[in-house]
């Protein structure tokens, strides 16, 4: 008996697939697709979300020191006049060093984080800023799925029926 399903495609375009609809499910809650890849992206979104939830917890806050340019009232950066050595004017920005609480993953942390990015695509939104997936993941979804003490079953399938055209058993993937 076979581990997985090969989809009727190579098993880079098969990865591919299935690293996009996990990465949709994790961003959009709920994706349309066929039956046998729901089933296929249900074993993979499960094994991330519990992975996320084991580790959801294991990390530690340090100060970190930021050496960061001075804003003014406006959001502008200020600036002041310097003489260079040889005699020449020129304007500098003048820089503030701040003592910020951030974040520190510990190793086992580090590791999983590591594993879910395998698993998934990085992803822009409409302004092209990286959306940390992981993030999501450790925050949001996992404090939801903690707190009813389930050991499993995160995601859901819904059967649909038949696609017109093909025929294709057709099935909606949702996250509980």
């Amino acid at each position: 008996m076979a581990r997985n399903r090969k989809l009727g495609r190579t098993t880079a375009q098969r990865k591919s697939i299935l690293r996009t609809q996990a990465t949709d499910l994790i961003l959009n809650e709920k994706i349309t697709t066929t039956l046998a890849r729901a089933k296929e992206t249900k074993a993979i979104v499960d094994s991330i979300i519990a992975l996320a939830i084991k580790e959801k917890d294991n990390f530690e806050m340090v100060d970190v020191k930021i050496i960061r340019a001075k804003l003014d009232n406006n959001g502008n950066k200020v600036t002041e006049l310097v003489k260079s050595k040889n005699g020449k004017e020129y304007l500098k920005v003048v820089k503030e060093e701040v003592t910020q609480k951030r974040q520190k993953d510990m190793p086992s942390r580090l590791n999983a984080r590591r594993k879910i990015m395998t698993k998934i695509n990085k992803v822009k939104d409409a302004d092209g800023k990286n959306i940390d997936i992981p993030a999501k993941l450790f925050g949001e979804i996992a404090q939801k799925y903690s707190t009813n003490g389930n050991v499993g079953g995160y995601t859901r399938i819904t059967k649909l029926g038949q696609r017109r055209g093909d025929g294709a058993e057709v099935a909606v993937l949702e996250l509980i």
